[in-house]
């Protein structure tokens, strides 16, 4: 009988422990579950957040992308900008050279007028320069008598003088501007336009016919009593205002195509 019952307590046991070793085994079993859903559950947000760090590297990458898009982009306007710049320094620096020229052209000229009309008084005739142009201003007793356009003697000899020093010079213009002081005039003329336009048109022909002037080269014009220079209530300033200006004006052809170049 005790042998018999012995197997039989073997057995038990055995059962005893293979229940207890079955008990340990899925504890652990679900344990590792646990730590692998927890693993992949880590690998997930992990993979998560490498896919948002790559989307945000991707945005910067863009964003510098552009930028440097954008900063090419500004160099190049920069650099033609700057060419431009360039260039319109050149034109200008070449401007500046035409009219330093031109100024020492006019004050070349209006010094030769002075020397060829340096035989005559200051209250008889002047020269200067205005606006970039030589003026020879003479008075009304140098040149007509008192309501007349008939040039007298001594206004012949400052003309022809006039004419003499700029014989050699084709690229001057001559404007002749007749001027009157305020006090009508009541003979042999309609009014003080008549008279100043009469003035510079007989000063014309003898330019012209006498003393070998290019007719184109003239212009005749009369300003009336409308561009006085002194003040028409005392009888010097009227006897300033009757006068005759010749005008000189050098040719700027090449300074006005570049100002009609740039012109929008």
């Amino acid at each position: 009988m005790i042998k018999s019952r012995f197997p039989l307590f073997i057995f038990g046991a055995l059962l005893l422990s293979l229940g207890s070793s079955s008990c340990v085994s899925s504890k652990k079993y679900n344990e590792a579950q646990d730590v692998i859903r927890n693993l992949r559950n880590t690998q997930r947000e992990l993979r998560e957040d490498l896919d948002a760090a790559n989307n945000r590297i991707q945005l910067m990458e863009d964003a510098n992308l552009a930028a440097l898009e954008e900063l090419e982009d500004k160099d190049a306007e920069l650099k033609a900008q700057y060419g431009a710049l360039e260039d319109q320094e050149e034109k200008l620096k070449f401007l500046q050279e035409l009219i330093d020229k031109q100024r020492a052209q006019t004050e070349a000229l209006r010094s030769k007028m002075a020397k060829a009309l340096g035989g005559f008084s200051n209250d008889e005739l002047s020269v200067f320069t205005k606006n970039g142009k030589v003026y020879v201003s003479l008075s009304e007793r140098l040149l007509f008598a008192s309501g007349s356009a008939a040039v007298n003697k001594d206004g012949k000899e400052a003309l022809e003088k006039l004419a003499n020093a700029i014989a050699e010079q084709p690229d001057i213009h001559l404007n002749i501007e007749g001027h009157t002081d305020t006090v009508p005039i009541r003979i042999r003329y309609e009014d003080n336009w008549a008279l100043s336009v009469a003035r510079s048109t007989a000063i014309v022909r003898l330019l012209t016919n006498d003393y070998g002037i290019d007719p184109i080269r003239v212009t005749a014009s009369g300003r009336s009593q409308y561009e006085p220079i002194a003040d028409n209530s005392s009888e010097e300033g009227r006897a300033k205002n009757r006068r005759t200006e010749i005008i000189l004006a050098p040719k700027l052809d090449q300074l006005m195509e570049i100002l009609e170049y740039d012109a929008p």
